[in-house]
């Protein structure tokens, strides 16, 4: 066992500690409401991928943010109407505004944001759910009611 060194110290006694930092948990519903009012001069933009994006859970944090965010958010729709039709340094442009809006699960983890597990939902699903039988469930489904009668 030589060459394994000194056991670890205590936490109470460490000089540097690793604290968990706590993620910002996001609305399985998404953000209700409508959204924000366009912010940009430019009349030309897609109301249902604006609309979409603020019903998101990602939305929520973005509202938090304030007015900046809106801002960002509406550069990314003209931006990725312009990728959708090839212009190639536009698609780059709504990789790098994807990251920093949180929209793909790589950059909501860097964000340390998580979407909170919607408890009505699975509250719901667990009720309609059918129950596992039991051993005696289980035996009298064996029989046939038909042949039980006689």
């Amino acid at each position: 066992m030589s060459g394994m060194g000194p056991p670890p110290k205590p936490a109470s006694q460490r000089r540097r500690t690793n604290p968990t930092i706590a993620m910002t948990r996001l609305p399985a519903e998404g953000r209700q409401g409508d959204p924000p009012r366009w912010p940009l001069t430019d009349a030309g933009y897609d109301s249902e991928v604006w609309a979409e994006l603020w019903s998101t859970p990602q939305a929520a944090a973005w509202e938090r943010l304030g007015v900046g965010c809106v801002r960002i958010v509406a550069r990314y729709v003209v931006l990725l109407a312009e990728a959708d039709v090839g212009e190639p340094k536009a698609a780059a442009e709504v990789r790098q505004i994807e990251d920093r809006l949180g929209l793909s699960p790589q950059a909501m983890l860097r964000l340390r944001w998580e979407i909170a597990p919607d408890e009505l939902a699975e509250a719901r699903e667990q009720r309609s759910a059918p129950k596992p039988k039991t051993s005696v469930q289980r035996r009298m489904h064996l029989v046939d009611p038909a042949a039980a009668g006689q």
